[in-house]
This record gives C-alpha cells, sequence and structure tokens, in this order.
C-alpha cells in the first residue's frame, strides 16, 4: 500500500472509531414520500423535497418538454451558449416573488454560496457569518480573502457588539446567516438583522435554501439566496439581487462563469414549481403544519419550520435511533459532526406536504420510544 492508501485508510479507520465514517447508501425515491433501501420500503421524513415537486406531473412534464426541445444538457457555461430561453422566464419568477429587480441562477446552492462572497468582498474587508451557517456559506467566505468573524448563533447582541468594535477598520462588510437553519430549523431573526447592517453600512446576505416554499421570509436583505432543489423540487441556486449586483456577479462569480450552466429539464422543472408554489398557498402551508403536529405530540418546542432536530448527543446513540426507526419502516437519518458541533448529534426530521397526519402520529409513537 502506497502512502496515499495508507492515509486515507488511516483517517477511515479514525473515523470509525468514533462513529463518525460516513458511506453512500442506494436510495431508490418511489414517489414524494416513499424510498426503497436495500430492498425495504421506508417512508422518508429526511427528504428536503417539503412540497413533494419532485414527482409532480405537471412539474415532470414541464422537465420532460425541455429535454425533447433543448436536449440533456446545456453544452457550456452561460456566458458561452449555455444560457438557454428558459433562464429568463426563470430568474423573472424568482425576481418577482422575493420582490427584487434581478435574478441570477447558478448550477447548484452550493455553487451560488460559493461564488457570490468572493465577488463582493476581498482582503481588506471583513464577513460576519453566523456560526450555524451552512458549509457553502463558509466556503464563499473563505474564498472571498476577507477577515470572517463568527458571531454567535442568531445572537444580534453580539454582533452589534462586533459591528460596533470593528465596522470602522474595514472597507466593507458581508452579513450571511440563514433565513431557515438546516440542522435546527429556526429561524434568524430578520427584521433586527437588517436594521443592525442599515445602522452599521454592512451588506446583509440570507441564505433561504429550506424556507422557499415553506416559511415566508420578512427579508429585507439586499441579498437574498437560495436552492431550486428543496421545496422546488428540482436543482440548481440563484441569487435575488438589484439590477446592478446581478449584472456585475453575472460577469465575475467564477462559479458561473467557469460551470457549465444547469441542465435545460432542471431549469422547466423548477419555473413550474415555483409557479405552483406561487399558486398554492394552501400546499405551503402543510409542511410546518406537519412539523407541528410532531411536535405538539411530543411535548417539543413549537417547530418554526419544516425541520425538528431530536438532539441525542453522540453519534453512536444517533446512529442507534436511526437504525432502530429505519426497522420501523421510517428513513430519518443520523446528522453527526462536522455537519453538527460536537456533542449534538442528532436525528433530523423533515416533514413535506404529503405526510399523512396518521404516519406523523405513528413516528411520533416510534420516537417516544428512543426519547
Amino acid at each position: 500500500m502506497d502512502s496515499l492508501d495508507r492515509f486515507a485508510a488511516g483517517k477511515l479507520a479514525a473515523l470509525e472509531a468514533k462513529s463518525l465514517r460516513r458511506t453512500l447508501r442506494e436510495d431508490a425515491r418511489l414517489d414524494g414520500l416513499w424510498i426503497e433501501r436495500a430492498g425495504k420500503r421506508l417512508l422518508s421524513f429526511s427528504c428536503n423535497d417539503y412540497l413533494n415537486l419532485s414527482h409532480h406531473s405537471a412539474v415532470k412534464a414541464a422537465a420532460q418538454e425541455a429535454l425533447e426541445r433543448h436536449g440533456a444538457g446545456a453544452g457550456a457555461s452561460r456566458l458561452v451558449t449555455g444560457n438557454h430561453p428558459l433562464f429568463a422566464a426563470l430568474e423573472a419568477q424568482l425576481a418577482r416573488m422575493k420582490r427584487t429587480e434581478a435574478a441570477c441562477v447558478f448550477g447548484a446552492g452550493y455553487l451560488a454560496n460559493a461564488g457570490i462572497a468572493p465577488c463582493l468582498v476581498k482582503d481588506g474587508d471583513a464577513v460576519y457569518v453566523d456560526e450555524l451557517s451552512h458549509s457553502c456559506m463558509w466556503t464563499g467566505a473563505k474564498l472571498s480573502g476577507a477577515d470572517i468573524r463568527p458571531f454567535y448563533h442568531n445572537d444580534t447582541e453580539h454582533l452589534a457588539d462586533l459591528l460596533k468594535d470593528e465596522r470602522g477598520r474595514y472597507r466593507h462588510a458581508l452579513v450571511m446567516t440563514e433565513t431557515v437553519f438546516s440542522m435546527d430549523g429556526d429561524l434568524a431573526p430578520l427584521p433586527d438583522l437588517a436594521a443592525l447592517c442599515e445602522a452599521h453600512d454592512a451588506w446583509l446576505m440570507t441564505d433561504d435554501a429550506h424556507g422557499l416554499g415553506v416559511v415566508a421570509a420578512h427579508d429585507g436583505a439586499p441579498l437574498r439566496m437560495g436552492t431550486l432543489s428543496k421545496a422546488a423540487g428540482s436543482f440548481g441556486g440563484y441569487l435575488c439581487a438589484s439590477r446592478s449586483v446581478i449584472d456585475y456577479v453575472k460577469t465575475r462569480a467564477r462559479t458561473l462563469v467557469y460551470s457549465t450552466a444547469l441542465p435545460p429539464a432542471s431549469a422547466a422543472a423548477a419555473l413550474k414549481a415555483l409557479q405552483i408554489i406561487e399558486a398554492e398557498p394552501d400546499l405551503v402551508a402543510r409542511p410546518l403544519a406537519k412539523a407541528r403536529r410532531f411536535t405538539r405530540a411530543l411535548d417539543l418546542p413549537e417547530a418554526q419550520s419544516a425541520i425538528v432536530p431530536l438532539v441525542l448527543g453522540s453519534p453512536a446513540r444517533a446512529l442507534s435511533a436511526a437504525q432502530a426507526l429505519e426497522e420501523a419502516g421510517f428513513l430519518v437519518v443520523a446528522i453527526r459532526p462536522p455537519t453538527v458541533p460536537e456533542g449534538t448529534a442528532r436525528l433530523r426530521f423533515a416533514f413535506t406536504a404529503g405526510h399523512a397526519d396518521a404516519d406523523v402520529d405513528r413516528l411520533a409513537a416510534a420516537v417516544r420510544g428512543l426519547m
């Protein structure tokens, strides 16, 4: 075994010893709710397809039509020949929903977050990041070359102190947060963050990946990022902002300029899904209602979003609980460090519009025995 293999094997062994090794398991999604894993049908409470639109007949039909008309792939980056006609309609829809002048669609949400911050800040600037923000926000902050200044989770007083003490040192300041935090399901204090940023001439950027189509974000941010791969049921990322900011991002974001464009079928599916989200408020309200039914049944704090965590502590305990639920017919994936902080391994429940109340109740009964 050469040194590279020895290195990898040693790392894997160390992770295995801490119950932190990750492995890919084959999951066949049968519809918006059921998954087949190792020959067994499981009711999933782990998918981020909050409105089950990835299997909606109109969304699939839109994708199929685009596939026939435009082909399977974009063929190039958007600035070469990959800017197919569907992008204009998709960006107009996003801008209207987010109440901004314009939008820019990226190949993925991770690509959006990795590319936006480096366009806007660099050495001599600062990025203030909520400590529990998603990995891709941290990636963008690190790639920017700006000083990274974490603030305590949802702690506006801590951020206020940092901005008061430090803002004068930096040319520009960018504040980054999620609207709905992906592992905890809680909401950012957006009005307070927006007011702080206004007072200190800082630019607020929000990641609405888990809010779009589920929780209405009263978002005063000039930079509104998100993904099309969750409630919208497709794939891709976006930024909504002013026309000048979007035009600048389209010419300077490396993850847009040097990346092949989103496939036409994905763009068409996302556009149709967004139209459904806009037209069906009753559908949008269901995931949160299901999550709150679950938290009431278990006397947990009331759900603020479609995401409900059950913190168990150790990775081994989280894996054991996930296995017990799988044996009961439910798929609830264990979330372990480094995705969450040390000592907070958990089950992460994601509720969708299509979950039947009776199934939510069955899940709650199964989870009660694990608490």
